[in-house]
Protein backbone atom coordinates (compact mmCIF):
# COMPACT_ATOMS: atom_id res chain seq x y z
CA UNK A 1 0.00 0.00 0.00
CA UNK A 2 3.09 2.27 0.21
CA UNK A 3 3.96 1.92 -3.13
CA UNK A 4 0.02 3.59 -3.86
CA UNK A 5 0.22 6.05 -0.78
CA UNK A 6 3.85 7.39 -3.19
CA UNK A 7 2.49 7.78 -6.13
CA UNK A 8 -0.20 9.50 -4.84
CA UNK A 9 1.62 12.39 -3.46
CA UNK A 10 4.16 12.27 -6.45
CA UNK A 11 0.84 13.16 -8.54
CA UNK A 12 -0.06 15.77 -6.00
CA UNK A 13 3.34 17.41 -6.38
CA UNK A 14 3.12 17.22 -9.69
CA UNK A 15 -1.18 18.65 -9.83
CA UNK A 16 0.35 22.09 -7.67
CA UNK A 17 3.45 22.14 -10.47
CA UNK A 18 0.08 22.17 -13.47
CA UNK A 19 -1.85 24.93 -11.24
CA UNK A 20 1.76 27.01 -11.66
CA UNK A 21 1.92 26.42 -15.32
CA UNK A 22 -1.89 27.22 -15.53
CA UNK A 23 -1.44 30.10 -13.81
CA UNK A 24 1.29 31.55 -15.91
CA UNK A 25 -0.47 30.57 -19.44
CA UNK A 26 -3.20 32.77 -18.34
CA UNK A 27 -1.24 35.21 -17.53
CA UNK A 28 0.47 34.83 -21.36
CA UNK A 29 -3.12 35.19 -22.32
CA UNK A 30 -3.92 38.60 -20.78
CA UNK A 31 -1.14 40.59 -21.40
CA UNK A 32 2.90 39.47 -21.46
CA UNK A 33 5.48 36.63 -20.14
CA UNK A 34 6.15 39.44 -17.41
CA UNK A 35 2.55 39.06 -16.26
CA UNK A 36 2.72 34.93 -17.29
CA UNK A 37 6.10 34.96 -14.42
CA UNK A 38 4.20 36.90 -12.28
CA UNK A 39 1.40 34.74 -11.70
CA UNK A 40 3.17 31.63 -11.44
CA UNK A 41 5.52 33.56 -8.57
CA UNK A 42 2.24 34.56 -6.97
CA UNK A 43 0.74 31.35 -7.42
CA UNK A 44 3.73 30.09 -5.89
CA UNK A 45 3.89 32.32 -3.38
CA UNK A 46 0.37 31.75 -2.11
CA UNK A 47 1.22 27.76 -2.00
CA UNK A 48 4.05 28.35 0.17
CA UNK A 49 2.15 30.08 2.56
CA UNK A 50 -1.16 28.93 2.81
CA UNK A 51 -1.58 25.33 1.91
CA UNK A 52 1.70 23.36 1.57
CA UNK A 53 2.50 21.27 4.47
CA UNK A 54 4.59 23.14 6.49
CA UNK A 55 2.53 26.62 5.51
CA UNK A 56 3.00 29.57 7.83
CA UNK A 57 -0.64 30.73 7.90
CA UNK A 58 -1.96 27.22 7.29
CA UNK A 59 -4.67 25.35 8.95
CA UNK A 60 -7.60 22.92 8.99
CA UNK A 61 -9.82 25.83 7.46
CA UNK A 62 -7.24 27.77 5.66
CA UNK A 63 -5.49 25.07 3.59
CA UNK A 64 -7.96 23.12 2.22
CA UNK A 65 -9.65 26.54 1.12
CA UNK A 66 -6.66 27.60 -0.47
CA UNK A 67 -6.15 24.62 -2.38
CA UNK A 68 -9.45 24.49 -3.25
CA UNK A 69 -9.31 27.99 -4.58
CA UNK A 70 -5.74 27.58 -6.48
CA UNK A 71 -6.89 24.49 -8.44
CA UNK A 72 -10.37 26.40 -9.19
CA UNK A 73 -8.45 29.46 -10.55
CA UNK A 74 -5.99 27.57 -12.35
CA UNK A 75 -8.66 25.51 -14.09
CA UNK A 76 -10.53 29.22 -15.32
CA UNK A 77 -7.48 30.78 -16.30
CA UNK A 78 -7.06 28.17 -18.68
CA UNK A 79 -10.97 28.12 -19.48
CA UNK A 80 -10.38 31.59 -20.40
CA UNK A 81 -7.02 31.21 -22.25
CA UNK A 82 -9.33 29.24 -24.47
CA UNK A 83 -7.92 25.78 -23.07
CA UNK A 84 -11.26 24.17 -22.70
CA UNK A 85 -10.20 20.82 -22.65
CA UNK A 86 -6.99 20.99 -20.52
CA UNK A 87 -9.28 22.98 -17.80
CA UNK A 88 -11.84 20.22 -17.45
CA UNK A 89 -8.94 17.70 -17.35
CA UNK A 90 -6.98 19.70 -14.68
CA UNK A 91 -10.00 20.24 -12.37
CA UNK A 92 -11.01 16.31 -12.30
CA UNK A 93 -7.88 15.46 -11.89
CA UNK A 94 -7.14 17.94 -8.96
CA UNK A 95 -10.32 16.64 -7.46
CA UNK A 96 -9.29 13.15 -7.37
CA UNK A 97 -5.56 13.01 -6.86
CA UNK A 98 -6.30 15.96 -3.68
CA UNK A 99 -9.05 13.41 -2.54
CA UNK A 100 -7.00 10.25 -2.74
CA UNK A 101 -4.52 12.34 -1.12
CA UNK A 102 -7.09 12.50 2.06
CA UNK A 103 -7.21 8.39 2.50
CA UNK A 104 -5.59 7.39 5.83
CA UNK A 105 -2.70 5.16 3.86
CA UNK A 106 -1.77 8.68 2.11
CA UNK A 107 -1.87 10.85 5.04
CA UNK A 108 0.22 8.89 7.09
CA UNK A 109 2.88 8.87 4.97
CA UNK A 110 2.75 13.05 5.07
CA UNK A 111 3.01 12.86 9.02
CA UNK A 112 6.71 14.01 10.40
Amino acid sequence: MAIFGWTVLFFVFVDELLAVAAAAVWGEHVANVFLAVGMALLTMLVWFLFASPKARFGGAVVRPVTKVLVFTLASVGLWASGHHALAVALFVFSAVINGLAQLPSVKVLMQD
